[in-house]
């Protein structure tokens, strides 16, 4: 599994069990969610729970949880912007991202200093009332900040995430590495 993180805070946003599209602009990952509800709570039965007839039964009242798996799964904390704002963020993101790109993949500087601006106005700024904004557990103000919108179906959630201000890791479970070894 491969876990983008964002290259300034180190948060985890997403990872590639998610369908990943590079936008036409080469600025931005699409990132295609599902909403989803979770049950929350404890399932006893998973930990060997087997209260006996003699035994008091606490009742757990378990929870259910509904939203985008993209934000559930990786934790990811709503914020909120107006056009003001949200140029304010730019301006220290594209920074912080420049600086980013010049010491770990200076040819990016160049394309992303560029087109940053227009990118953010045509896909984000321009349509600003339809997006929600979500940004890493850190909630660094200098990174990342995924833009949640729908499609036309008003149904199926995306995110847009700017490409140059990700790092990605693969992932590689130690428990199944284990049980393989079995």
């Amino acid at each position: 599994m491969i876990i983008y993180k964002c290259a300034i805070s180190n948060d985890e946003m997403f990872s590639d069990s998610f369908k990943i599209s590079t936008m036409p602009d080469d600025m931005f990952y699409e990132v295609e969610g599902k909403i989803v509800t979770r049950k929350e709570g404890i399932d006893e039965s998973l930990i060997g729970a087997n209260p006996s007839a003699e035994e008091t039964v606490e009742v757990n009242d378990d929870s259910c949880k509904s939203g985008v798996d993209i934000i559930l799964n990786h934790g990811l904390l709503e914020t909120g912007f107006n056009k003001e704002s949200y140029w304010k963020y730019m301006k220290d993101f594209a920074k912080a991202v420049k600086a980013y790109l010049k010491e770990n993949n200076p040819e990016r500087v160049d394309m992303f200093v560029n087109n940053v601006k227009k990118a953010a106005k045509t896909r984000i700024v321009s349509n600003m009332d339809n997006f929600q904004f979500y940004t890493g557990s850190n909630m660094n103000p200098a990174g990342t900040v995924g833009a949640l919108n729908y499609r036309e179906d008003g149904v199926t959630p995306y995110m847009l995430f700017y490409k140059d201000g990700l790092i990605w890791e693969k992932f590689v479970s130690t428990h199944l590495s284990l049980m393989n070894n079995m």
